[in-house]
């Protein structure tokens, strides 16, 4: 796939500084909101793909990469505030977004919240019903993530990182997922989302179904078809909410359904936003 020239830098929004990566040309500008414990880097292969017809803005979201990753709230509506400032920040007009697992959840927020801002929406593999994401708290309060609270990091070298992954993950694209994230210092390798705002994103969670009603821009729901997060009677009932919601199911995926088959997930996209022309 050929190389591309992106714009990275910095905006200060909601009392935050985002990360953002940029492919400035483009007549019209695709937001991308990654998932929990991820990067906007993890969007590469789709701006490879569109940068020719859209505009690509790909965020660290608060508490992630390169963002700040500050205490408090990690709500639903606090992630959506950050990226409704983003976006009139740096293109002023309403984009098409694009969100994964608890990227969707926020650009379904966005959408409801600020439909000023957002023109089309993709919500990929995500409920609005409550996940039952666990969270643990320390003894001074602060939420941890009981996902990567034992994850022997610092890990020494690249090598062992990769083999540590590789014993909790069955798919390489969730592997590669988590090396996305990961940095090296002068300790070792390390990640880059804060394990405390991972256990406040689950710590702030609530259903969002109240906020469906309000979305009334054309939407587009990607599940995959073996997932572990959305079931098909959530699916569904995610769909009874959206009258007129585009829907499509990704085969030989459990969650990234835009890595794990790629083909069948782009082809679908590329229906749906041709609708949008």
């Amino acid at each position: 796939m050929a190389d591309f020239t992106l714009k990275r830098g910095y905006k200060y929004v909601n009392r935050v500084d985002i990360f953002y990566r940029d492919t400035l040309e483009g007549d019209e500008a695709v937001l991308c909101l990654h998932g929990r414990w991820g990067r906007g880097e993890t969007w590469s292969e789709f701006m490879a793909r569109y940068r020719d017809r859209y505009r690509i803005i790909a965020p660290d979201q608060r508490g992630h990469g390169l963002s700040d990753r500050p205490g408090g709230c990690y709500s639903g509506e606090v992630l959506a505030e950050d990226m409704n400032e983003l976006l009139r920040r740096l293109v002023g007009a309403p984009a098409i977004v694009v969100g994964h697992s608890m990227g969707g959840r926020i650009a379904g927020t966005l959408a409801a919240l600020h439909p000023e801002s957002v023109r089309a929406l993709a919500i990929l593999d995500e409920p609005a019903g409550t996940p039952g994401h666990a969270y643990k708290l320390m003894d001074d309060g602060t939420p941890i993530d009981p996902l990567t609270e034992d994850w022997p990091t610092p890990y020494p070298t690249l090598g062992s990182a990769v083999s540590d992954l590789n014993d909790r993950f069955k798919r390489e694209t969730n592997v590669r997922y988590f090396l996305e994230s990961l940095e090296e210092t002068e300790l070792g390798y390390d990640y880059m989302f804060s394990r405390s705002a991972m256990g406040a994103l689950s710590r702030d969670y609530h259903d969002w179904y109240h906020l469906l009603e309000r979305i009334e821009c054309p939407t587009l729901l990607v599940r995959a078809d073996e997932s572990w997060c959305l079931s098909r009677e959530e699916a569904a009932k995610i769909r009874k909410a959206l009258p007129g919601c585009e829907y499509s199911e990704v085969s030989r995926s459990d969650h990234m359904v835009y890595a794990d088959n790629p083909g069948e997930f782009y082809r679908g996209l590329d229906h749906f936003l041709r609708k949008l022309a």
